[in-house]
């Protein structure tokens, strides 16, 4: 079982980073007071140099086409270029969806390593008919 120890939007402790999920190279994303935690496992760290760069993330939660139409999230590290960098996760790889109603910004998106925070972006969050969506905050 997965634990996570809150320290407000801190994670100040969890034992992620030996289980299975972890080993398998599955990213995370938990929330708390206001921040999308994502935590990233060892076999994922390149991720972390594509994310550089990025003005925000944007958060989509839509039927995953390719996983059956699961519900699913898209985080995109809006970087202004064509091609920014996105990860999918199924609803099994979070510990909440946000509601539809909750729409907008207000949050921070946060990437976590066994080694501590590695980048904290402001989040915008919206719901697509469809993951992946892939689409700059603006085409909504």
């Amino acid at each position: 079982m997965l634990t996570i120890t809150n320290r407000g939007q801190a994670l100040a402790d969890t034992n992620y980073w030996d289980s299975e999920h972890a080993h398998a190279g599955l990213l995370y994303l938990s929330w708390n007071a206001g921040a999308g935690r994502l935590l990233v496992p060892d076999a994922a760290k390149g991720y972390l140099r594509e994310m550089r760069g990025a003005s925000d993330v944007i958060v989509s939660r839509g039927p995953w086409t390719d996983q059956g139409g699961r519900d699913a999230l898209e985080l995109l590290w809006e970087d202004g270029s064509d091609s920014p960098f996105a990860v999918h996760l199924v609803a099994e790889q979070t510990d909440r969806l946000i509601p539809e109603y909750q729409q907008g910004g207000g949050f921070v998106v946060t990437a976590w390593t066994r080694g501590g925070l590695k980048g904290r972006w402001p989040g915008r969050y919206r719901v697509v008919g469809r993951i992946p969506d892939l689409t700059p905050w603006s085409g909504h």
